[in-house]
């Protein structure tokens, strides 16, 4: 009767264990994860009027700029200070483009320090991710 009364307290214990063990570990993986932005801080260059114009675009939603819409899905920014890394994954729609083969014009991550990494290309707009924050 003793024994099984300890091989309960056994299972139980290694429950209460497991558990304890279970968060602390998703404890310290949140923390490195890092956190998206809310806002992605953009400049549109119109090619054509040679006017550029500083848009906010909430994250996750769509923001319309003449014939374009555009999406920023994340924004991150990284965590070193010596070189900050500002990088957006971002979605851009041409509303004159009717073939549908081609959804988006653009979509694909873009970073701040070197847009020509993943160049925008359209003739007419030049859109580059200058900063995210909340």
């Amino acid at each position: 009767m003793a024994l099984r009364k300890n091989i309960k307290i056994g299972k139980v214990n290694l429950i209460i264990i497991a558990v304890l063990y279970f968060f602390s570990i998703n404890n310290i993986k949140g923390d490195n994860l890092t956190k998206t932005e809310k806002i992605a801080e953009l400049n549109v260059l119109d090619k054509v009027s040679s006017k550029s114009v500083n848009i906010k675009v909430q994250i996750g939603e769509e923001y319309t700029y003449q014939n374009l819409i555009i999406k920023v899905l994340k924004c991150y920014n990284s965590k070193f200070d010596d070189d900050p890394e500002i990088t957006a994954y971002m979605q851009v729609k041409d509303k004159t483009i009717t073939n549908n083969d081609k959804v988006f014009i653009f979509n694909d991550w873009t970073f701040a320090s070197s847009p020509s990494i993943k160049p925008f290309d359209h003739p007419v707009y030049d859109v580059w991710l200058k900063k995210c924050y909340s």
